[in-house]
């Protein structure tokens, strides 16, 4: 129930008052969205955290002058690979074999499935699965700083080109794909904070098939 609670107090924050949420919470919404499953285990993302304000200034004009971008402590822009590659498969099967201490043929063999097909595959293809995992690591990043009682809001209202051209992402093989802020709210100035939470109810939600 306690995190059930925490979920009903989030809301998409669109106003936060510019104070600072300490690291030792951002150390810990970044590592649940390390943690966080992706297919074949590839993390075909990476996260960019900015703190810099002359960054936010400069990305805000590209994201519908949204306030919140330059108000918010930390802006989390999630930038998914721009395809997949034989070098970014292989040093996630690598990166398993030398953690886990040991090779697995049945591993190896999938590694040559994968092998095998992504990196044959449409570059833009590959990119939108690869945003697809980003976007489960967005939505692990959303509950624990809903558990650390810190204020977020998702954005995909921003200029992708722009933005990645801000950050030097096309450079580094990657894509913005999604933001998240940090912050904390700023109640006298945010419309929302007092509405009520609306979903739909679960018998609309959910269907259940014994």
């Amino acid at each position: 129930m306690e995190l059930l609670d925490k979920l009903n107090w989030r809301y998409a924050t669109k106003s936060m008052n510019g104070a600072t949420v300490s690291e030792d919470k951002i150390e810990r919404i970044l590592e649940a969205a390390r943690l966080a499953p992706t297919s074949s285990g590839l993390q075909p993302f990476e996260i960019i955290v900015i703190k810099n304000q002359d960054i936010k200034e400069k990305i805000k004009p590209v994201a519908w002058n949204q306030s919140v971008i330059t108000e918010c402590s930390h802006l989390l822009v999630f930038a998914a690979w721009d395809t997949y590659t034989a070098d970014r498969i292989n040093y996630m099967f690598d990166l398993t074999n030398d953690i886990r201490g040991f090779k697995n043929d049945g591993w190896e063999n999938y590694r040559q499935q994968l092998l095998n097909s992504y990196p044959q595959k449409d570059a833009e293809e590959n990119f939108n699965h690869a945003a697809k995992q980003a976007y489960i690591a967005l939505g692990v990043a959303l509950v624990a700083a809903a558990n650390e009682k810190v204020d977020s809001t998702p954005m995909e209202g921003f200029s992708a080109d722009q933005v990645d051209a801000i950050l030097g992402l096309r450079e580094k093989g990657l894509r913005s794909t999604v933001f998240l802020t940090l912050g904390y709210r700023k109640e006298d100035e945010d419309w929302l904070v007092n509405l009520k939470k609306v979903r739909k109810p679960m018998e609309d939600f959910i269907t259940v098939i014994n």
